[in-house]
């Protein structure tokens, strides 16, 4: 056997990704990954014959105690369920009280601020009034400065062009006194609170709880006793503790695009695509020098790579773009009725992100497969399609979701994000997210409950927008928001 990227024999294996490698594969991707081992010798101490009968008994085994974990689960969610309503009907009489006189003070407060604003809100409106009068009357000039040469004499002309310049010397004047004009000023509204609500709030923060909720557990015995358990056929490494893993920046290359990216991702032959934001698709080499743009006609958003010589590309006209890189044409354009932004490949089917509530999954001939429906405050721009999952950032909401292709949330985490935008995922299922105001990259587990920060400002990061792992390797590429450069990362499993 060899390997598809360097066409050399597969006689190695790595235990960290449990992937069998050449020599090239072993020197350039998995250089710092320990045990590393022959091929043969994994495949000779693998017993597939006499394990087959052992792993079908686990599997019953297994099977049983799932049966029993979900019949005491469900028993468990239905009480728990009936206790918390008995909880927030207590919290709910508590607030009764406090919420009478809140109220009144609510609804006289916004009153108030109704009146002032609307007094605002009127200054801005006949403002607007006036200058859209004077770029009607501008538009008119124009207009006449077009006819004034028109079938005239030359004293005509003259005189004609003399008194226009005279009218737009007189707009040139009322811009100028613009400048020190109160009107131009941006008005905001905000709420000086009173001593005696100070008071009362610092007062309410001091009262640390109205009462305590516990979660009282009982252990269910389980027999997980299995041959598996007892002895493993072959020696493979765990999922990935995430504090155990480090990111590095190993060199920043100055690509100057000089726009605003939407996407990017690396090839499978190692070349990297970026796309400008509703622009132009860049093509780049390996080591991140700007090869050409891809000729593909609309402004582009997202991308993805279905195969290897093809790649999809939403569009600016609601279309999706499937485009052969190696005779460089759109083979097909799937017509979508909504603005369409993220878009990722897996199972041979599309997950593509619409508007701000939806996430359609759809076949390479444009046909619905899956209509899963979400609530983002932002447009859905990043999403990952994987393993049956979809990961989209919600910039806007600070978070970052994970549902099932059937629509079922997963998990949802908002622990100290900032403006969560591009997305990748490792080896091992883990998140990796470009969390772009805040300068960094948070490494978010496969189950949403934990993360790290594996790289910020003081690495030399500045704004990451995008980020994209190269193909089976664990070192990759993160893009700024204007385009300036890419950062080469590499991803370390120690």
């Amino acid at each position: 056997m060899e390997c598809d990227k360097h066409k050399q024999p597969l006689h190695l294996y790595c235990p960290n990704h449990l992937m069998p490698s050449c020599d090239v594969c072993i020197s350039t991707s998995h250089s710092k990954c320990p045990g590393i081992t022959s091929l043969a010798s994994v495949v000779e101490k693998t017993k597939i014959e006499k394990s087959k009968v052992i792993v079908e008994t686990d599997i019953n085994h297994f099977l049983s105690i799932l049966d029993q974990l979900v019949t005491s689960k469900s028993k468990n969610i239905k009480t728990g369920e009936n206790h918390c309503i008995g909880i927030k009907k207590s919290i709910n009489e508590i607030r009764k009280e406090m919420n009478k006189h809140l109220d009144h003070l609510e609804e006289k407060l916004c009153q108030e601020t109704d009146i002032i604003w609307n007094q605002e809100r009127s200054k801005a409106t006949d403002f607007i009034s006036e200058i859209e009068g004077k770029r009607e009357n501008l538009k008119e000039i124009k207009e006449h400065l077009q006819t004034v040469t028109t079938n005239t004499s030359k004293l005509q002309s003259f005189l004609g062009v003399h008194k226009i310049e005279q009218q737009v010397h007189q707009c040139q004047r009322y811009i100028e006194d613009l400048e020190d004009d109160e009107r131009t000023k941006e008005v905001d509204i905000k709420m000086k609170r009173n001593g005696e609500m100070e008071n009362i709030l610092s007062k309410l923060v001091s009262l640390e709880s109205l009462g305590e909720i516990i979660v009282d557990k009982t252990e269910i015995n389980l027999n997980r006793e299995t041959s598996l358990r007892r002895k493993a056929q072959v020696k493979s490494q765990e999922q990935s503790n995430i504090n155990n893993m480090t990111m590095n920046i190993e060199t920043k290359i100055k690509i100057n695009i000089k726009k605003n990216n939407s996407d990017m991702i690396c090839l499978i032959d190692g070349r990297v695509i970026a796309v400008e934001r509703r622009g132009k698709v860049n093509l780049l080499s390996s080591d991140g020098k700007l090869q050409k743009q891809l000729p593909i006609p609309g402004d582009a958003w997202g991308v993805t790579q279905i195969n290897e010589d093809t790649i999809a590309i939403t569009c600016r006209e609601n279309a999706i773009k499937i485009f052969n890189m190696e005779n460089e044409t759109v083979t097909t354009v799937i017509q979508i009725e909504k603005a369409c932004y993220g878009l990722s490949f897996s199972n041979n089917s599309l997950a593509v992100g619409l508007l701000k509530e939806e996430i359609r999954i759809i076949d390479l001939e444009g046909n619905t497969l899956k209509s899963i429906q979400v609530q983002s405050e932002s447009y859905l721009f990043y999403l990952v399609y994987c393993d049956k999952r979809i990961i989209y950032s919600d910039y806007g909401g600070k978070a970052v979701y994970c549902v099932d292709d059937s629509g079922k949330q997963i998990w949802e985490y908002k622990q100290d994000l900032t403006t969560p935008r591009g997305l990748c995922i490792d080896t091992y299922g883990n998140i990796i997210a470009a969390d772009c105001l805040s300068h960094r990259i948070i490494l978010i587990s496969k189950d949403g409950q934990d993360s790290k920060v594996l790289i910020s400002k003081e690495d030399g990061l500045v704004n990451p927008e995008c980020i994209c792992f190269k193909h089976n390797e664990s070192s990759g590429f993160i893009c700024d928001r204007t385009g300036t450069y890419l950062a080469k990362f590499n991803l370390s499993f120690g």
